[in-house]
């Protein structure tokens, strides 16, 4: 069952490759690209303004937002929402937790709810940040059948997968799971 919406008319046929609105080009990522912009600009405007003062730390700060920028779109590059659907949808049936009376449609808002909060929480574990998944599933779920005792597995499936893509590309134990 293909769950993608008709082309309207006039709309490009690459819809889904997340254009960057000014370059144009392929993967832009507005979330992590601004998560990291924040972060960067706040750190660096920091460490500058500690050594230059006020004026340093807006200078640091516009330097801080771009090259923070870049590494949250580095970040968030790693969540390609159509990548992570096509592979979920191949494979949630070989999942210790399938169970043949939910389809797809019922486990795919799981996986999803994964990958649209793994940002937000970004370096922790899955145990950690399991209270506010539960707490919000009602809202994310969509038209899934799940309850959250059952999305939980698939949910903890797709945040492990992302963990790990982020692992091999940062070096270093983001979530502190000891791999």
């Amino acid at each position: 069952m293909n769950n993608e919406r008709p082309l309207a008319k006039g709309e490009p046929k690459d819809r889904d490759m997340n254009r960057d609105p000014l370059s144009g080009a392929p993967g832009s990522h507005p979330v992590g690209t601004g998560v990291g912009a924040a972060a960067g600009g706040i750190a660096a405007g920091a460490a500058v303004g500690t050594a230059a003062g006020p004026v340093g730390t807006l200078v640091g700060a516009a330097i801080g937002a771009v090259a923070g920028g870049l590494a949250g779109k580095g970040i968030a590059e790693l969540v390609d929402p159509t990548a992570e659907d096509a592979y979920w949808r191949q494979n949630y049936s070989s999942r210790p937790y399938y169970d043949a009376a939910w389809s797809y449609d019922d486990y795919s808002p799981a996986y999803q709810h994964a990958y649209n909060n793994y940002d937000s929480y970004r370096g922790k574990s899955f145990d950690e940040v399991e209270p506010q998944l539960a707490r919000d599933w009602d809202s994310a779920r969509g038209n899934s059948r799940l309850t959250w005792d059952r999305a939980k597995d698939a949910t903890r499936d797709s945040w492990d997968r992302l963990s790990n893509a982020v692992e091999r590309a940062v070096p270093g134990d983001s979530d502190r799971d000891g791999r």
